[in-house]
C-alpha cells in the first residue's frame, strides 16, 4: 500500500474520533455542512473515499485545518507542531513549550461540558482566559460568569474556580497560565512618553 492510499485509510477514523471528541452526532454534523447523514457514516466507516468537496466543509464545521482532518504528511515545516493532550472529554492544544514561568493553551470544551458532578478547584498561580468561539460559564467561588467570543477574564487561581460548557455547540477558549505572582500584563493604550 502506498503512502496515498494509507493517508486516505487513515481519514474516516479520524473524522470519527473528532466528531465524537466534540460530543456532535451525525445528524447535528449533516446539518451544519449540508452532507447526507449517510455520506458521513459511509466516510466515517471508510466505505467512501474522502473528496476535497467533502472534507472541505467538515473542516470548517469542526474549525480545523484541512491537513489536521487528513493527517496529511510532514512537508518540511519547521515549525513545532503541539500534541494535543485530552482529559475528561476536554481537548488541551499546549501553545507555548515552557516548562515554567507564563504558559499558553487552546482548550476546546465539548458541549454539555463537563457532562458529571464537578467540584470548584483552588491552586497555585494566575490565570487568564479569552473566548475564541462558544461559550464559558466561569464559576468564581460564589459567583458566576457567562463569556462570550471577545471576551477576556483573569483571576487568582487560589479563588475557588471552574469552567462549564453550558451549551450544546464546542467552546474554545485560548487560557494562559502563570505562577503565583505572574499575572498578565494587558495595556489599554500606549504608556505616556
Amino acid at each position: 500500500m502506498d503512502d496515498l492510499e494509507h493517508v486516505l485509510q487513515a481519514v474516516g477514523p479520524r473524522l470519527r474520533a473528532l466528531r465524537q471528541e466534540r460530543g456532535t452526532t451525525l445528524a447535528q454534523l449533516s446539518k451544519g455542512t449540508g452532507i447526507s447523514v449517510s455520506t458521513l457514516s459511509r466516510l466515517e466507516s471508510g466505505q467512501r473515499k474522502p473528496t476535497l468537496e467533502l472534507l472541505l466543509p467538515l473542516a470548517r464545521a469542526h474549525q480545523v485545518q484541512l491537513d489536521e482532518l487528513i493527517g496529511a504528511p510532514v512537508t518540511g515545516d519547521p515549525r513545532v507542531h503541539m500534541q494535543p493532550i485530552k482529559r475528561s472529554g476536554m481537548t488541551i492544544i499546549p501553545l507555548s513549550r515552557r516548562s515554567g514561568g507564563l504558559q499558553a493553551f487552546k482548550q476546546i470544551y465539548p458541549p454539555g461540558w463537563p457532562n458529571h458532578e464537578f467540584e470548584q478547584q483552588v491552586h497555585e498561580g494566575y490565570e487568564w482566559l479569552y473566548v475564541l468561539s462558544g461559550r464559558l460559564r466561569l464559576l468564581l467561588g460564589p459567583h458566576e460568569v457567562f463569556l462570550t467570543p471577545g471576551e477576556a477574564a483573569e483571576f487568582d487561581t487560589r479563588t475557588p474556580h471552574a469552567s462549564v460548557n453550558p451549551d450544546p455547540v464546542p467552546a474554545e477558549v485560548l487560557a494562559l497560565f502563570g505562577p503565583q505572582g505572574e499575572r498578565m500584563h494587558v495595556r489599554a493604550r500606549p504608556a505616556a512618553k
